[in-house]
């Protein structure tokens, strides 16, 4: 069985890859299980060159894995290319982990107590149609490094950089079995990875409801989870901010990927004394966001991932309150444009749900309390962005705000160095940074005594 893969920019079958089942995604898993003890026992330097190595091959394929992600996903070549990069870039720097994955000695009475950081086994993880190369690469290197084995499901929609990746793992030298890519329905490979008892760990990317059956079935075996799922992320600006610099970049952080971005900060809130001046500030920079045929360097967006998905984003606009639209192509291509709308409630669909995608709605605040408020008003909890001059309101609102990753005078969420998750039903768990790796492991308590 096969499923095809679409070019969002023209609508027509780039290829078909396999979608495996049952039994195939039972086999990939025995695999990972049988090599993962020798796996584990690579010395930790030697896991380290071979993770440089595999950076390396990646650093060699750049603008290969860049060109798939265009034509898969999308996405502009300019952000296809950090992408694609920021997997070599997670490679090199989780290669430092083998060598200082330590454990502590703790001072105890008749003998010496030692702490050890053990790998789980076989991690299973699932990957979102959005971002489908970084986030990969997020969640296998530092489950690599920790000295587990993998399977990795991409989403049926983005197979394709996903499958090269297994193969240039291959040709850097990680030994057969370690890193494979199943790809197949989620309900199938995905659920697989839930409910078989040699997957010890699940990681998962994706929409709060799916986030919450991978939770609820792994329960069952007491399995791991690390879950990134949805987000509806405000963008605080002040009276007192930099309200060019802020307009400037409010439209690329919420429209960058076409809006399909669970960091998006598609909330707006605007303190109500600026609130006409911003808007009127916004608009020009939403009439020229540049909405383009992705391979074009000057692209600054390029088209939803499919027609139902274009459908999904449009109900959100049909009847609302729109304050004004960029441009898009037309013809063929999932396309659609930029577009603000004004809230008139916190109850407003557009307001509350995440719509994934170039959908930016706004609403005025009062004061600080009430921008903390609105804020906080929203079941999820992954990210967003204040603009003000006061230093000491940053650092309030900052501790204040209900969200787990937040940007004071800028829009900046990832960082492979610094932790990334969510808060309330925006996920569990963290990635990224150097505590993520301690996700992949567990932690054995050793007693030695010193008695006769």
């Amino acid at each position: 069985m096969t499923t095809d893969v679409i070019n969002p920019s023209t609508g027509q079958v780039l290829t078909s890859v396999p979608s495996l089942g049952v039994a195939e995604t039972d086999a990939a898993i025995e695999r990972a299980a049988r090599a993962f003890p020798d796996w584990r026992a690579v010395a930790p330097g030697d896991r380290a060159r071979l993770l440089r190595r595999f950076a390396a091959v990646v650093d060699e394929h750049i603008d290969e894995l860049a060109d798939l992600e265009v034509r898969n996903a999308g996405h502009t070549i300019g952000n296809a290319r950090w992408e694609a990069g920021n997997v070599r870039d997670v490679l090199n720097y989780y290669a430092g982990a083998p060598e200082r994955l330590i454990g502590k000695q703790i001072p105890v009475a008749g003998g010496l107590d030692v702490t050890f950081h053990e790998p789980l086994g076989v991690v299973g993880i699932i990957v979102p149609w959005n971002f489908p190369m970084p986030i990969a690469g997020w969640g296998f290197v530092p489950a690599l490094a920790a000295g587990n084995t993998v399977v990795l499901k991409p989403a049926e929609l983005t197979p394709l950089t996903a499958i090269r990746l297994g193969e240039l793992a291959l040709e850097a030298g990680i030994p057969e079995g370690v890193f494979q890519i199943v790809p197949g329905k989620g309900s199938i490979v995905g659920q697989r990875f839930v409910t078989h008892p040699a997957v010890r760990k699940v990681c998962f990317t994706g929409s709060t409801d799916v986030g919450k059956s991978i939770m609820a079935g792994c329960a069952d075996q007491v399995k791991r989870v690390t879950l990134e799922l949805g987000g509806k992320s405000a963008n605080i600006v002040f009276a007192d901010a930099d309200l060019e610099k802020a307009a400037a970049g409010a439209p690329g952080s919420v429209f960058d990927n076409a809006g399909q971005d669970c960091c998006a900060r598609s909330r707006l809130l605007v303190q109500e004394s600026v609130y006409d001046k911003f808007l009127a500030l916004l608009e020009p920079a939403v009439s020229s966001f540049r909405v383009l045929d992705p391979s074009d360097a000057a692209a600054e967006m390029g088209p939803l991932i499919s027609a139902g998905h274009r459908e999904t984003v449009a109900s959100y606009v049909d009847g609302a309150d729109v304050a004004f639209r960029g441009s898009a192509p037309d013809g063929d291509g999932w396309w659609f444009p930029p577009t603000v709308l004004l809230a008139r409630s916190t109850d407003d669909r557009h307001w509350r749900e995440e719509v994934f995608g170039p959908v930016l709605s706004v609403l005025p605040f009062s004061d600080e309390e009430d921008a903390i408020r609105l804020a906080n008003d929203t079941e999820y909890g992954l990210s967003g962005s204040l603009w003000t001059r006061d230093l000491g309101r940053a650092l309030r609102v900052s501790r204040a705000v209900e969200t787990g990753a937040l940007s004071v005078n800028s829009h900046s969420s990832v960082r492979y160095w610094t932790p990334f998750g969510g808060m309330k039903q925006s996920g569990l768990g963290r990635e990224l940074g150097p505590d993520a790796l301690l996700g992949f492991t567990d932690v054995k308590n050793v007693f030695i005594s010193m008695g006769d």
